[in-house]
């Protein structure tokens, strides 16, 4: 049986469409976009990978917070 994971899949759907040139978009085509970004984000977020990427950004962040006082 073949399963395929919807993450990955919208993944790879967002790197084909933001590949495009950026004059060739309508605000439509933007928006989808911005939907697809999003939609991926909340499936990602609960997976050992989104929750790493979240530990990552905290540390980032409070990297450049330490340095800028």
């Amino acid at each position: 049986m073949l399963t395929i994971n919807v993450a990955l899949l919208l993944a790879i759907v967002v790197i084909l469409r933001l590949r495009r040139r950026t004059e060739a978009r309508s605000r439509f085509d933007e928006k989808l976009t911005v939907i697809i970004v999003l939609t991926l984000g909340i499936l990602i977020a609960p997976t050992a990978l989104g929750e790493g990427i979240l530990d990552a950004l905290t540390q980032l962040v409070s990297g450049i917070s330490q340095t800028s006082r």
